[in-house]
C-alpha cells in the first residue's frame, strides 16, 4: 500500500518530521516532531511544531499517534505539544527505559525520575502492530545508535530515525552511552532485507559536500548500492571499524544536554524547583 507522507524539515536541527496519513481515511500519526529550543536563552517555542499542527488540521486530519523513533540527541520533541493540540498517543520503543537508567545515572535525575517509560503512553515491542485508520503497520526494533531505536513500517514505506542518512553521508553514530556499531550494523541488515523499493524516510540530513539541496528518501536499492559506508558488501567488522575511527572525531550534537533529558521525559521538563523555575543539568567533563 503506497502510504502518503508528508514531510517538515526543520533547518536549524537537520531533522525531518513527517505526517502519514491513512490512503482510505482522515486518520494520521506524526513521527519525529521538533520543539524549537534556543540554548542560549533556555526557552522554548511551537514554531516548527505549528506547521505541523496546521497542516494537520487545515487537512481534517485525525491524529492517532505521535511516534518517536528514538530519544534524539539533537532536538526536543514537540510531541506534548501536539498532543495537547491536536490529540493521539506517544509512541516508542520498550527499550526506552535502559536509555532511561542510563542517562537518568548521567544527568543524575533522582528518586522521583520514573524509568519505567510511563511518561509515554504506549511503549512497542519488536514487531508491535500499529494502525493508523485501516492502514498496519508495524514497529521494528533496531539499536545501535540507541538501545530504543524502533523503525515503524507502513505499506512501502519505512521510517527509520537515525539508523541510515542519505547514501552519500552514511549512518548513525553509536558513540552515546548504550550506542553499538555492532548492533547498528545487524539493524541495518534488517532494513536491508526489506523490499529494495522500500521508501526509506530518514531523521536527519546534514547536506554533505557536493550536494545542493537536502534530501530525506532513499529506496532500500539505493542504500544497498550506493551508502558509503554500509552498501552490500561491507564485512560487520569492516563497519564496525569505520564507524568507531569516525565517531572518535565527531563532537557531541549540540542540543544533547536539554535534548536528551526532555525527551527521556516523553517531552515533559524535570519538575519546577522550590521557586518555581524549571532547570536543566550539565553534566561537566563527562560526555
Amino acid at each position: 500500500m503506497q502510504a502518503k507522507v508528508q514531510a517538515f524539515f526543520d533547518e536549524p536541527t537537520n531533522t525531518v518530521s513527517y505526517v502519514i496519513k491513512d490512503p482510505q481515511s482522515m486518520a494520521c500519526a506524526i513521527i519525529d516532531p521538533v520543539l524549537d529550543y534556543d540554548p542560549a536563552s533556555g526557552r522554548t517555542s511551537a514554531i516548527s511544531a505549528q506547521k505541523i499542527a496546521a497542516f494537520v488540521e487545515s487537512n481534517k486530519l485525525q491524529t492517532e499517534w505521535i511516534l518517536e523513533t528514538h530519544a534524539h540527541a539533537d532536538h526536543v520533541t514537540a510531541a506534548p505539544y501536539l498532543k495537547e493540540r491536536l490529540g493521539g498517543k506517544i509512541g516508542i520503543g520498550a527499550n526506552i527505559t535502559i536509555v532511561q537508567k542510563v542517562f537518568g545515572k548521567v544527568f543524575n535525575a533522582g528518586s522521583g525520575f520514573r524509568q519505567d517509560g510511563s511518561q509515554f503512553d504506549t511503549l512497542f515491542d519488536d514487531g508491535a502492530v500499529i494502525g493508523i485508520g485501516g492502514l498496519r503497520g508495524r514497529a521494528i526494533h533496531t539499536p545501535g545508535h540507541t538501545p530504543a531505536c524502533m523503525t515503524y513500517i507502513f505499506g512501502d514505506a519505512a521510517f527509520i530515525g537515525d539508523t541510515l542518512f542519505m547514501p552519500d553521508y552514511g549512518t548513525a553514530r553509536c558513540d552515546f552511552p548504550g550506542g553499538d556499531a555492532g548492533q547498528l550494523y545487524q539493524s541495518i541488515q534488517i532494513i536491508f532485507a526489506m523490499p529494495p523499493e522500500t521508501r526509506l524516510f530518514l531523521c536527519h540530513d546534514y547536506l554533505p559536500p557536493g550536494r545542493a539541496d537536502y534530501r530525506w528518501e532513499a529506496t532500500v536499492a539505493e542504500q544497498r548500492a550506493h551508502n558509503i559506508l554500509i552498501h552490500d558488501g561491507v564485512a560487520e567488522e569492516q563497519f564496525v571499524e569505520i564507524r568507531k575511527t569516525r565517531d572518535a572525531t565527531l563532537k557531541m550534537p549540540a542540543l544533547i544536554i536539554p535534548s536528551v533529558q526532555i525527551n527521556m521525559r516523553a517531552g515533559q521538563l524535570p519538575a519546577a524547583e522550590d521557586n518555581g523555575v524549571t532547570y536543566l543539568k550539565v553534566p561537566v567533563n563527562l560526555l
